[in-house]
């Protein structure tokens, strides 16, 4: 999940996770900025670097949770490629660490997108080698670092010519370009959001990664049908027992105007979202805001609109 900051990626992936669990699945939900985005979203303390229960999804189904750390990612990649163990973490002390994934920037984001692949081709221990889970949600960084985040793991498998860190990234990027996975892309019927939702797609597509639903976010029915006249206005404010003096009548006439031609612009920008030929899904505005109730609600609307558990 991507998008633009202030489209609402994170709520989206919030409830995306919770439609996906419905009816007894099981699905995950990652975070990778560090900003404990997603415990806010479900109300839960801060997520530690371990997968939690966070909701009980419609049906019975399970949402967990986990924020990624890197340096913790780190030493996991340490203790399974080369069984460092304890010394791990004495190198975690000694800051090499941090120092690694400064001198290597890229290796961050390997480390961030392996973590998410472990958890995406995860078995369970029944011996039917099913899945851990049904699905796999990534709270992913805005749309204008996505592709460069996505692409880490190709780029790392060119320069890293043998080893675990070629075939760990070599895993990665393989997953990331599967039938498996879809990068959803979230906007606002706002110009900006809209310019970056389309240079994201037409950029992930370039790299080969596939693009799934754009997802617009925030939409509100039209209020109006049509002009609206002064006569019309000033009759409605009678029958209404309101003031109907010029000044008044004039002034909500000028509102109204100012909002047809937003609508105007959101007609267009939609129609610009469709042209991109992905399918779309559109998520109703809040006015009460965000709340673990608002949550649900915006996951039953992504329900009604097809979006089920592969």
């Amino acid at each position: 999940m991507t998008g633009k900051g202030g489209t609402g990626k994170t709520t989206v992936a919030g409830a995306l996770a919770l439609a996906l669990a419905a009816d007894g699945r099981r699905t995950l939900v990652v975070e990778v900025e560090g900003r404990q985005g997603l415990a806010q979203l479900f109300d839960t303390p801060p997520l530690p670097y371990q997968e939690r229960r966070i909701a009980v999804a419609p049906g019975g189904g399970e949402v967990r949770a986990l924020a990624v750390d890197v340096e913790e990612a780190l030493l996991d990649y340490l203790d399974m490629f080369y069984r460092l163990g304890g010394a791990g973490r004495a190198l975690q002390r000694l800051g090499a660490v941090d120092f690694a994934t400064t001198i290597a920037p890229g290796l961050r984001d390997v480390l961030l997108t392996g973590k998410v692949k472990e958890a995406v081709t995860r078995t369970t221990r029944t011996g039917d080698r099913t899945r851990a889970y049904d699905a796999v949600v990534l709270d992913a960084p805005p749309t204008g670092r996505i592709a460069r985040f996505l692409n880490v793991t190709a780029e790392t498998a060119k320069l890293a010519k043998v080893g675990p860190i070629k075939t760990q990234s070599e895993g990665v990027s393989a997953i990331l370009r599967s039938p498996m996975t879809a990068v959803h892309v979230v906007t606002l019927l706002e110009e900006m959001p809209v310019q970056e939702t389309a240079d994201a797609a037409a950029e992930l597509a370039g790299l080969g990664l596939p693009v799934g639903a754009v997802i617009v976010n925030g939409t509100r029915p039209p209020l109006l049908s049509g002009r609206v006249t002064q006569a019309e206005i000033r009759r409605g404010l009678v029958a209404a027992g309101l003031p109907a003096d010029r000044t008044t009548v004039a002034g909500l006439a000028a509102e109204a105007g100012a909002y047809r031609t937003r609508l105007a612009l959101e007609s267009r920008l939609r129609d610009e979202l469709t042209g991109l030929g992905h399918l779309m899904l559109e998520l109703p505005l809040l006015p009460d805001g965000i709340d673990l109730s608002g949550l649900y609600s915006l996951a039953a609307s992504l329900t009604k609109q097809g979006v089920v558990a592969p």
